[in-house]
């Protein structure tokens, strides 16, 4: 920060704060003619400082003075987006890779905000508010659902008095420098595969848990994820500055529901308030004493033979319109700098590495990048798709051997996704495939509808996820689409012995087709823990009933508060939660329940596919699976909305929704008639009759033609998926 010391009548004196407590003091005589001369000079002098300057990674700024009042200017505003950074005199002593996880709205963002303060990554100016929810739709909905990585650099003064080292070796770290690399996590259970793949690229994690609820169902879901992953596990208690939160209830739960022992050194909840900062400083010295230095090969040799041995875990990666695809990746052995040849172990292919930094929080060139630090590198990838998410990087003359990727992951829920207009489908599928290189779960595939055109079937991993990818594709590329009723994946056993997993319900078996040719019919189920307030327990055991759960447990855990909790788990079919159930629950529990799920197999169930035909044509878009108890009375109230919206014809409309070849609901939209016999002015009764049946006759050539078919209107169809996504 650069903010003027003293100010004489023709000499401007300036100083630089480069960190906290660490200031150079600098002068120059401006010309008073025009302020414009000393700004232009103040941010040269300043940019060359923060390009000379490792820093805290933060933009300069300076002030310039006038009479009574001073105004902040930002340095980085005239250079260029990526500045150049050289990171590459720090050690893998100096270095640690950690993430944070919690519930949602436990305090995540807020908690990464206060730390890139403290470390001077960003100024302190008291603006900052979820800096690292970039996205539109995060911004919006308060929630984080894609994980970014930031570079911070801390200065690390040495254990203090009656430090106990929390590791058997009596591990103790040495003060100076920290290069600490922080990867934010969602929270929510349907971005667990971008929490996943986030924490492998990481040596702890600080847990996050409000202190005034306690242990969340989320909680549990993302801490199960760190163990998996062998990380240092650093609790914290977030909001312990409320007169409602209980801290030692909050110990007791995190002993009997995840198992860490809070008494011993280490493992002790720190606590905080991200919202104010009191105690946020004791999460960056936690962060230093409780974990070690990442583990690997450094830049000589790897075992056995003679080489650099550079690997890189690519854990993410987007496409830039200016830059081409970009690789974020956790460098596990030795060292890669700018102009290397580079190998995907994936592919084969070889690429040159083009440029490369890190990320604080906005994206800064290096001139390298060595083991145990998280950054970006750009390469000359001429396909989106060779940016395979789990490949691993490596130099072209060596071989390696890969790094643990990823899973792949399972859709959940499918949904088609149709551009408003036809004529857009090109575009739509581009913008979707460049999305989907961000986010890796998500599957895609091309399908075709009668009604709606050309376009892509997409698989997700929840009904929120589906919800932001539609809103990401509507903000980031600006494209109006339409979203077909999510479904979820079932399983056909045929009379052949063969199995088919079917997404799709225009490729789901008829009734007519079940008795000949299919033996056995099965839905996806899910294990679903709902944790909430006693008083509401009888209204959440209804509805799981309604919703064709089965209660598996009910147990009353340890509180944070002192009103009685209940966890119940059921296991539920996924179809019957990836509508509105979520949003029931809520209603029923006053806001107070939480609940999460993980995949439980396939079970058994009287499945039927519904169609809905429209003047003898069947609309494969409006197709829906769906349990046989629940067919009657979506079908009556399916008909009814349909005779609302669809305008009417020349010609009488049919309405029906049928299973196989019955019909179970009919509704009919009366035609527009013209009066034919307005211009008679008498005559015989025959007259008017022949008039009538000409009409008549008429209206059946229109339909036999084809002429005759209805055509719904776009913002129509909308209403009519958005009534089906409602289910009963």
């Amino acid at each position: 920060m650069i903010r003027p010391a003293c100010r004489t009548a023709k000499a401007w004196r300036y100083e630089v704060a480069l960190r906290p407590n660490t200031v150079v003091l600098c002068s120059r005589i401006w010309s008073r003619s025009t302020s414009a001369q000393a700004v232009t000079h103040a941010r040269a002098a300043s940019t060359q400082l923060q390009q000379r300057c490792l820093g805290p990674f933060s933009s300069t700024r300076f002030y310039t003075s006038s009479t009574s009042s001073q105004q902040a200017v930002s340095a980085s505003s005239s250079s260029p987006k990526t500045a150049t950074r050289d990171v590459s005199d720090l050690d893998r002593l100096e270095t640690r890779t950690f993430s944070i996880i919690s519930h949602v709205d436990h305090g995540k963002s807020t908690l990464a905000d206060r730390l890139l303060e403290l470390t001077g990554t960003i100024p302190s100016d008291g603006s900052n508010q979820q800096v690292l929810d970039k996205l539109k739709v995060e911004r919006e909905r308060g929630i984080t659902v894609k994980s970014q990585a930031v570079t911070m650099v801390y200065d690390y003064d040495g254990p203090r008095e009656g430090f106990i080292s929390a590791f058997q070796d009596g591990f103790v770290p040495r003060p100076g420098r920290y290069l600490l690399n922080l990867i934010d996590c969602p929270g929510h259970v349907d971005f667990s595969y971008e929490v996943s793949r986030s924490l492998s690229a990481c040596q702890s994690a600080l847990l996050v848990v409000d202190a005034t609820q306690g242990v969340q169902a989320q909680s549990i879901t993302v801490f199960e994820l760190a163990k998996q992953k062998n990380l240092t596990i650093v609790p914290v208690l977030n909001k312990s500055d409320l007169p409602a939160s209980d801290p030692d209830r909050c110990s007791l739960q995190m002993e009997e529901i995840l198992g860490i022992d809070t008494t011993l050194p280490g493992q002790e909840p720190l606590l905080i308030s991200a919202k104010t900062g009191r105690g946020v400083d004791s999460v960056l010295r936690a962060l230093v004493e409780r974990t070690k230095p990442p583990t690997g090969v450094e830049d000589g040799k790897l075992e056995g033979r003679e080489g650099p041995g550079f690997r890189a875990l690519v854990f993410d990666s987007w496409y830039d319109q200016y830059k081409g695809v970009v690789s974020l990746v956790s460098i596990a052995d030795g060292a890669v700098k700018k102009g290397d040849r580079i190998t995907s172990c994936h592919t084969g292919k070889r690429y040159e590495v083009l440029s490369l930094g890190v990320n604080s929080p906005e994206m800064m060139a290096t001139h390298v990048l060595r083991k145990g630090q998280v950054g970006w590198i750009i390469a000359n990838m001429k396909d989106m798709s060779e940016a395979q998410i789990g490949d691993t990087f490596h130099l072209a003359s060596e071989k390696v051997e890969p790094l643990e990727g990823f899973a792949p992951t399972v859709p959940m829920v499918y949904a088609g996704i149709f551009p408003i207009e036809t004529t857009d489908f090109t575009k739509l599928e581009e913008a979707i495939q460049r999305l989907a290189l961000n986010d890796r779960s998500v599957t895609v595939q091309r399908e075709s509808s009668m009604a709606l055109g050309q376009g892509c079937r997409l698989g997700f991993l929840g009904l929120l996820h589906l919800d932001v990818f539609r809103q990401r594709l509507e903000d980031e590329y600006g494209h109006a689409i339409l979203v077909t009723a999510p479904s979820v994946p079932y399983k056909v056993t045929w009379r052949d012995g063969r199995e088919e997993i079917v997404s799709n319900p225009i490729h789901f078996p008829d009734d007519s087709e079940r008795k000949s040719k299919v033996t056995l019919l099965e839905e996806p189920m899910v294990k679903g823990v709902v944790r909430c307030p006693e008083e509401y327990t009888g209204e959440i055991m209804q509805l799981c009933a309604e919703h064709r759960g089965k209660q598996l447990e009910v147990s009353f855990p340890a509180t944070a508060s002192a009103i009685r909790s209940v966890q119940m788990t059921y296991r539920l079919p996924l179809s019957e939660i990836v509508t509105d159930f979520f949003d029931k629950l809520k209603s029923c529990s006053s806001g107070f329940a939480s609940f999460e799920y993980s995949e439980d197999g396939y079970g058994v169930s009287d499945l039927v596919k519904l169609n809905f035909v429209i003047s003898n044509t069947i609309l494969d878009s409006l197709s829906i699976i769906m349990h046989r108890s629940k067919v009657m009375y979506n079908a009556r109230q399916w008909t009814k909305k349909l005779k609302e919206i669809i305008p009417r014809q020349q010609f009488e409309v049919s309405i029906q929704a049928t299973t196989g070849s019955k019909v179970i609901a009919r509704e009919t939209l009366s035609a527009y008639r013209k009066d034919v016999t307005a211009g008679l002015y008498g005559g015989h009764y025959e007259r008017k009759l022949k008039h009538l049946n000409k009409q008549k006759e008429g209206k059946k050539r229109l339909k036999a033609l084809g002429v005759g078919r209805v055509q719904i209107p776009t913002e129509k169809f909308l209403e009519v998926l958005d009534t089906r996504t409602k289910a009963k």
